[in-house]
């Protein structure tokens, strides 16, 4: 069995904006948007068509420059460290940047990230099969986009690759990497219990790093996840059909959230250090709201994830994500949502995935589709947030009983649940200025309470 290498959350980690950084982005952007008229209009449909912004789909912008620009690019920010295929490669860790590629001459480039090169192709009527690298089913394809004098647009396919040489992944292996995502996929999520389930999840996992790697694997396992939590929410599915037609797919994910018992937490955390995640600042909503999470990240394949748990305030002082919480009888909000539901690394699936958008856009397309937005819950001007109005579930009437039996739900509660269901899930509005990279430890606490199936009944079950 593969083990993993703990590492404890720092006790402090605080993230702020960066307007100058932003500003140097910005201006490069526009630099390149003015010079490919294409790439302009693909960015004026991104918006339209699918609430997002270009800048939040960019990946990379290969721009010629000297001295003068690595100076500036390391006054607000950006360090040099040199990847395969990119030595002049610059990277801003404390912000949410692109990659800044300085070269000696030739063309501006930017690369956006896509989830899949020939999607894209085919969205945008884009034959690059001579402008193009890796093989279908690689950890890394790119493809020339559209070209106009001094500007060039690239869309990059990245699965647990960072670097920009072309990477030769052999047929067998390719091969293999889709009989682990087809593994990944259509496993079991159901078992009698949920011991039984996390061993099952680590066998598949431990097989996968195996055979295809860590970074690899963990590109893969949370593609499925996406689409498990899809299939189970309207509002996903009807976003996700917008952002296909521009041939997209998810590329524009922010993070992923999972809802865990104080049972099985550590174990959650395991699973996720096994994938090659590192833990990152930990959050806590205050003592009225009563619960908190491990914010963790993948360096390589950039997924962010939010582990949710009810907790206490004195608990968030010790390294909850590597010690035991004990159990306990009452439920808090994330607790009970686990009850009604099911781990969502097992039974539900994520309680929602939020990805990066125009906030304002997405919030009146979305409408016009039928899928209405719950009130803000983060306002600021480097950090927007809202949800997308709850997806109800049916709940197991053993579930409920084993509720009611323990006094966690009272009757008239769960006759409520019976007849209308649970909110299960949601797709998160999410706008990011200024490379803000972290979360609003405040104003999340009244959205989750906002979700407590003990307050918020279907209109069905009033």
């Amino acid at each position: 069995m593969t083990t993993a290498t703990t590492n404890p959350a720092p006790l402090e980690f605080h993230w702020e904006p960066q307007p100058e950084a932003q500003r140097l982005v910005d201006e490069l952007l526009e630099s390149f948007l003015k010079a490919c008229p294409e790439g302009a209009r693909l960015a004026e449909r991104m918006k339209s068509e699918t609430g997002t912004r270009f800048k939040d789909w960019v990946d990379f912008i290969e721009v010629q420059g000297g001295m003068a620009l690595r100076q500036r690019l390391s006054s607000v920010g950006f360090s040099h460290e040199p990847m395969p295929g990119a030595p002049e490669h610059f990277t801003h860790r404390g912000a949410i940047f692109p990659s800044i590629l300085v070269s000696a001459d030739g063309p501006i480039r930017v690369g956006i990230k896509v989830d899949s090169l020939s999607d894209v192709c085919a969205a945008n009527a884009v034959d690059n099969t001579r402008r193009a690298g890796g093989e279908p089913g690689s950890r890394f394809r790119w493809g020339q986009i559209f070209v106009s004098p001094g500007a060039e647009l690239w869309a990059v396919e990245r699965h647990g690759y960072r670097g920009f040489a072309p990477v030769e992944d052999p047929l067998a292996v390719r091969l293999e990497a889709q009989r682990q995502y087809d593994r990944l996929r259509r496993r079991q999520r159901q078992f009698e219990t949920d011991d039984e389930g996390f061993a099952r999840l680590d066998e598949l996992l431990d097989e996968s790093i195996a055979m295809i790697g860590v970074d690899w694997a963990c590109d893969l396992f949370f593609a499925a996840e996406r689409e498990y939590w899809m299939r189970r929410n309207r509002a996903a599915r009807a976003q996700k059909s917008r952002q296909d037609v521009l041939g997209l797919g998810w590329a524009n994910h922010d993070h992923h959230t999972f809802r865990c018992s104080r049972r099985n937490y550590t174990r959650v955390i395991a699973v996720l250090e096994k994938l090659g995640f590192r833990l990152r600042e930990r959050f806590y909503a205050g003592r009225e709201a009563g619960w908190g999470a491990q914010v963790l990240e993948q360096p390589v394949t950039g997924i962010t994830i939010f582990a949710d748990v009810d907790m206490e305030a004195e608990e968030l002082s010790g390294d909850f994500a590597h010690t035991p919480l004990a159990e306990r009888e009452e439920l808090g909000t994330i607790g009970l949502w686990i009850a009604l539901h099911g781990e969502s690394l097992l039974q539900a699936g994520m309680h929602h995935l939020e990805c990066q958008f125009d906030w304002h856009a997405l919030r009146e397309q979305l409408l016009r589709e039928g899928v209405n937005t719950m009130q803000p819950f983060t306002t600021f001007s480097y950090l927007r947030q809202a949800f997308t109005e709850g997806e109800w579930w049916r709940v197991e009437e053993s579930r409920l009983a084993r509720l009611v039996e323990r006094g966690q739900l009272t009757p008239d509660q769960a006759a409520f649940i019976r007849e209308g269901g649970a909110i299960g899930s949601h797709l998160e509005n999410l706008e990011r200025n200024d490379g803000f990279k972290g979360f609003n430890q405040q104003g999340v606490s009244d959205i989750i309470e906002r979700t407590d199936a003990r307050k918020h009944l279907h209109p069905t079950g009033a």
